[in-house]
């Protein structure tokens, strides 16, 4: 288990990490994921021992390594960029570490073998990084990262650089590797499809600090703000409510619409829209919509039912949503935690909802 107790980190006077606190299960997949300065790079190299922490701990297993050089921690790093020696081939690359470990030769050869295999580069042992693709590279990385048996597997960011249809592909890959060898692992990353499809659980950070952690499930259907709530996918505003656009639900009939409403218990009631815009996105269709009160929003539909509407630009509708906004009601929460216990209205929010 890796646990960071009330990080704090500055770089002159912008604030990094706020009294971070955060415990990672032993053999977890963690995502660490928030916008650009949200300051989740920053713990990452902490936990590694490549940035200092001006006050905090963290413990990996129980052992304090919180003034351990990185190369007493146990850990593996895979950086964005690759960080390949370009004059040393794919075998030499992953046998590096061990090499200066001086491991016994039969020992780094079944060792290679064994990884490169995994990896699904077997076939590449002869070749240099310049004659391996983006991705594969990257799979090299990993490979070189695992040879020396990490406690913990760190990944800042490993797909960043690379194309769409390649980071797909490796988010599969990666879960399956992770599936395989168990290693403890911390993945930072901005995109939220990624973290959603690969962790176990997910860390939300924002200006320094943690807004909610758990399992993607839980993040994505009980955010505990709006800001969880908006970083993890799209959100609608209707009647003053947060929705998920796919929760909204679109009928030409305004009497079917307030009786399929009625089932909705505090539902934003139905809003009577005009179609602005139509957007077939593949698989989905998006559709863009202005209410009479002037606020703006789209509905996200199957392709089956934007064709059952067969919608066009100008067209009136009537939009509901099929559930209740997810978002945890902030009103709800406020009440909840006890007048002049001294902590801004924000923060009073977020240990309420985590707790």
């Amino acid at each position: 288990m890796i646990t960071v107790d009330t990080a704090r980190k500055h770089y002159g006077d912008f604030l990094a990490l706020d009294d971070v606190s955060l415990e990672i299960p032993r053999g977890s997949l963690t995502a660490l994921l928030g916008p650009s300065g949200s300051g989740k790079s920053t713990l990452l190299r902490s936990i590694a021992g490549l940035e200092g922490l001006d006050s905090g701990t963290v413990t990996i297993d129980g052992r304090d390594v919180t003034d351990e050089p990185p190369q007493r921690r146990g850990i593996g790093f895979v950086f964005q960029h690759y960080a390949a020696f370009k004059h040393m081939t794919v075998r030499d690359n992953v046998a590096f570490g061990l090499s200066i470990r001086k491991r016994p030769k039969k020992e780094i050869d079944t060792k290679v073998d064994g990884l490169l295999e995994i990896v699904g580069l077997e076939g590449y042992r002869a070749r240099y990084p310049a004659q391996l693709s983006g991705g594969q590279r990257q799979r090299m990385a990993l490979a070189r990262a695992l040879a020396v048996d990490p406690q913990v597997l760190l990944l800042d960011e490993p797909f960043g650089a690379l194309d769409a249809k390649v980071r797909t592909d490796l988010r599969t890959w990666l879960r399956r590797l992770h599936d395989e060898v168990h290693v403890t692992t911390v993945l930072v990353t901005h995109d939220q499809e990624e973290a959603l499809d690969v962790a176990d659980r997910i860390a939300v950070l924002n200006a320094g600090r943690i807004e909610q952690v758990g399992d993607p499930e839980t993040l994505y259907d009980r955010p505990a703000n709006d800001f969880v709530m908006g970083f993890l996918g799209s959100i609608a505003s209707m009647g003053g409510q947060l929705v998920r656009p796919h929760d909204i639900e679109l009928v030409r009939d305004r009497d079917e619409a307030l009786a399929r409403d009625a089932e909705v218990a505090d539902s934003p009631g139905v809003i009577e829209a005009t179609v602005e815009r139509v957007v077939r996105l593949g698989f989905e269709v998006r559709v863009d919509l202005r209410a009479d009160s002037g606020e703006h929003f789209a509905a996200q539909l199957t392709r089956r039912d934007a064709d059952h509407l067969h919608l066009h630009r100008g067209e009136t509708v009537f939009a509901r949503a099929g559930q209740r906004s997810s978002v945890v009601d902030r009103v709800v929460l406020a009440s909840a935690v006890p007048a002049g216990a001294g902590r801004p209205a924000d923060e009073a929010v977020r240990q309420a909802a985590i707790a």
